[in-house]
């Protein structure tokens, strides 16, 4: 009886095959995988402007800031904190025991035919009290520490995916006038109608403060300050070029346990 002898042993060939295939497949795994964090990487590297406008020099951020993964819920959990946060509550109204008034009663009790009453300070007649009003009261809220550095991480990653962020050198040698800072704005291209820049400075420089501060549509404030709602609030974002080695050790190195 013959045998057929390919079936117990398969040719050589066909397990070769697949063990190509298998390692091929491994390859453009790797590759893929390879091509994925080159274009991470090369997404975190920008160019640095000078004050004409051109791109002198490329930084690249830290991806713990500026490429962190976007959390639309804590952002939005951030800006509700904050501007709750901003409401003082400190509004009073006067009861009928505090405000100012005699103490006699305003007519007899009986035979005027009028409702009887004790005193001219109750709510109902002008000059006396407020019957359940307004209190003082503390509306603020509060988020862990944690939550609001990634929340402002989140904008700021959201904001370098859109391509809304720009940095800038040698702005602390500026002239202390608006006029600088215009021509700063129109060789950068951010001006415009309705434009909302938010120019964040390494530290606070009294001649940058005095040429940005009467300028119509720029804020600025200083990079520990940052916040998520300030960075969600403006279309473009103004970076010094200092200001990334700030906000690195200010919210990573100074942070760690």
């Amino acid at each position: 009886m013959a045998v057929n002898k390919s079936k117990i042993n398969p040719p050589a060939g066909g397990q070769k095959s697949k063990i190509t295939k298998e390692t091929q497949g491994e390859k453009v795994v790797a590759k893929t995988k390879q091509n994925k964090t080159t274009k991470r990487v090369s997404s975190l590297t920008v160019d640095v402007y000078d004050l004409k406008g051109k791109a002198v020099e490329k930084v690249s951020l830290p991806e713990e800031i500026f490429g962190a993964k976007v959390n639309q819920k804590l952002m939005a959990q951030a800006v509700r904190v904050y501007l709750t946060n901003q409401r003082l509550g400190t509004v009073s109204t006067k009861t009928r025991g505090q405000v100012q008034g005699s103490t006699r009663k305003v007519w007899r009790q009986k035979g005027t035919g009028r409702a009887r009453h004790g005193g001219i300070t109750a709510p109902i007649f002008v000059g006396g009290g407020v019957a359940h009003g307004p209190k003082p009261k503390d509306y603020s809220l509060s988020l862990p520490k944690k939550m609001r550095k990634a929340a402002l991480f989140s904008a700021l990653s959201a904001k370098v995916r859109d391509g809304e962020v720009k940095f800038v050198s040698g702005l602390s040698d500026i002239t202390p006038k608006t006029k600088e800072m215009a021509s700063l704005i129109k060789n950068l291209s951010l001006e415009g109608q309705k434009k909302k820049i938010l120019l964040v400075l390494s530290e606070d420089k009294d001649n940058i403060v005095r040429a940005a501060r009467n300028f119509a549509g720029l804020t600025y404030t200083s990079a520990k300050r940052l916040n998520t709602y300030e960075v969600l609030h403006t279309k473009t974002l103004l970076f010094m070029k200092e200001s990334v080695g700030v906000l690195q050790s200010h919210f990573l190195e100074n942070n760690k346990a």
